[in-house]
């Protein structure tokens, strides 16, 4: 395939893209020169409002590998992506109602603090240490795979992206902290959409309007939407999409040190919510255009397909070439849509420095520095993104070569980390048969004879039982595997080996779900809860009678899990509903 080249006015919209981002990092650096605390360049101070952490979260988590691949995989497997809104407004649901009150309310910044408080330390540090690994590969990973497919098709300079990637992201964050992160993914999720829309208008245009699109995609079979098909291998059908996504995107959004510590820098539990809320608004946007690109991307390509003819090498570069086609003659375009694919990259990779900086300074140099000082502990956390800055751009040079309760969580975590392992790893080795994941026909009748080539299904021989089952198994229920081992391990392993009792766990560390499904009874509801007494006393109480879950200067306890008890803690406004953190930083710095 030969690439497509870039114009001037290409590369000048792109670089426009890390000028601004550089100039944000810059801006916050300068205004925010005397706020010199951890706490100011971890968390924002936590006095951010909900508009850009919503679009910050948004930007984060649609990443490049989603502007590239989400048509693509509409392209090939038909519109059925558009379910992933049923997922998404689970998790957001269950994070801002079950998950983000916890943390928010404790006042701690790392959410593997939690563990800490709920198990012990060697399950705190060992959770941290498996996410810093994971992060620091995730990220290489969306680097370095759209920088590639776009050099492929595009002619744009690999390495180039590569570098200017991790050095601008490491500029900003290294220099305005959470502010700066948080104000240029805003600016990079706007980029996004306008991209996006460029290509929707445009391409529409192109192939006889959004009417003729969508019949062309109903011809293709890309509008069989809803398959209500149980089978657990098939790659996506309402079950797999509404349940293995659910299960996938909580452990992006629920528990995830990105999100939360996003959430937690807003300056209201209230903010907090709004921004997890108006994040969901923001990931059907993305979704619907990604989604409509797919298809219309499959109009304009319906009789030539270039991935089968081999006018491209990976399904990955469609959409770059799609985009390459559809602007040639105009300028500056496919620079636009370089930006919006690039913007997902910075958001993503800013978002995890921040975060990796702040698990590290948290969990690990105040653990055992527990006495620096503001302006060190500033220094250091400046000092760790740079650290993490270098080590994310390397994993993508890296990446081009490719008690009882306390012990069943420690056996959990490891028996959900290999299950997951085990079914991804052994479905890479032996990929699912044709009939699970082959995409749905593509035609090659009106390209050009030279380029054509003839795709063959991979060659399934010697493959053992279990890879036409275990293996097969959907992607998307890999974390409900992990999760699901890691919760019955943990039970089996805690009842042999002595369980906690109910009395004996702070309510504060446990969100009563039950609640939810048995508030017509405060019977069934008490009897839900297993003995943890969520009815008992206030925080304050717990904090006189020593009954308090975080010792030192950091407690702060505000859970309000009893409505009549919140009036008494500090930082709840009875009025509003909602917690503030004003409050919890008087009680901590004193």
């Amino acid at each position: 395939m030969e690439a497509k080249s870039f114009s001037v006015w290409d590369y000048v919209v792109f670089s426009a893209l890390f000028v601004i981002s550089c100039g944000i990092g810059i801006f916050f650096a300068i205004k925010e020169r005397k706020k010199a605390t951890s706490r100011e360049f971890l968390v924002g101070g936590r006095q951010m409002s909900f508009g850009p952490v919503a679009l910050s979260l948004t930007a984060s988590f649609m990443s490049a590998v989603t502007v590239l691949g989400t048509p693509s995989e509409v392209y090939r497997f038909g519109a059925s992506f558009i379910l992933f809104f049923i997922s998404y407004t689970f998790v957001i649901i269950f994070t801002s109602e079950l998950f983000l009150p916890v943390f928010y309310r404790s006042g701690i910044t790392s959410t593997y603090e939690y563990l800490q408080l709920r198990f012990n330390k060697v399950v705190r540090y060992a959770a941290t240490v498996i996410y810093i690994v994971q992060t620091i590969l995730y990220t290489g990973v969306v680097v370095y795979a759209p920088a590639l497919a776009l050099n492929q098709v595009t002619g744009f300079d690999l390495w180039g992206s590569v570098f200017a990637t991790g050095i601008v992201c490491t500029f900003y964050c290294t220099l305005g902290g959470l502010k700066a992160v948080v104000w240029t993914d805003a600016f990079q999720m706007i980029v996004m959409i306008v991209g996006f829309l460029t290509v929707l208008i445009q391409g529409s245009a192109h192939n006889g309007g959004l009417q003729n699109v969508l019949e062309q995609a109903s011809n293709g079979s890309r509008l069989h939407i809803v398959d209500f098909d149980v089978d657990p291998l098939r790659r996506h059908t309402l079950w797999t999409i509404s349940v293995g996504g659910t299960f996938t995107w909580l452990g992006i959004y629920g528990v995830n040190q990105s999100t939360i510590q996003r959430c937690i820098s807003c300056k209201t539990e209230k903010h907090a919510k709004l921004a997890l809320y108006f994040n969901l608004l923001g990931l059907w946007i993305i979704l619907v255009c990604a989604v409509f690109s797919g298809l219309i991307m499959y109009s304009h390509f319906k009789d030539c397909d270039p991935w089968t003819s081999g006018m491209i090498s990976a399904p990955d570069q469609l959409m770059p070439y799609f985009v390459m086609e559809l602007f040639a003659t105009m300028p500056g375009l496919p620079g636009l849509f370089v930006a919006c694919a690039f913007s997902g990259t910075l958001s993503t990779v800013a978002a995890s420095i921040n975060a990796l900086a702040t698990v590290t300074f948290e969990d690990f140099v105040k653990s055992c520095f527990p006495h620096l000082s503001d302006k060190l502990s500033t220094w250091i956390s400046k000092g760790l993104c740079l650290l993490f800055g270098i080590l994310c751009t390397s994993m993508a040079v890296a990446a081009s070569l490719l008690g009882g309760v306390v012990q069943g969580a420690l056996g959990g975590l490891i028996t959900g980390i290999t299950l997951s392992f085990w079914v991804a790893i052994g479905a890479f080795i032996y990929p699912a048969p044709d009939s699970k994941t082959w995409p749905l026909p593509l035609s090659t009748e009106q390209c050009f004879q030279s380029n054509v080539t003839t795709a063959a299904p991979p060659e399934l021989s010697n493959r053992p039982i279990i890879a036409d089952t275990w293996y097969s198994l959907s992607y998307l229920y890999y974390s409900a595997v992990g999760c699901l081992g890691c919760i019955i391990a943990g039970v089996i392993i805690s009842f042999i080996t002595g369980h906690q009792r109910g009395k004996d766990v702070d309510p504060l560390l446990i969100r009563p779900v039950c609640n939810l499904f048995c508030f017509w009874s405060k019977k069934y509801k008490t009897l839900c809860w297993c003995g943890v007494q969520h009815d008992r006393g206030t925080e304050q109480d717990n904090l006189e009678n020593g009954d308090a879950w975080k010792q030192g200067a950091e407690s702060v306890l505000q859970n309000g899990l009893q409505q009549e008890s919140l009036t008494h803690v500090p930082g709840y406004d009875p009025k509003d509903k909602s917690h503030d953190n004003m409050a919890l930083e008087k009680m901590t710095y004193f």
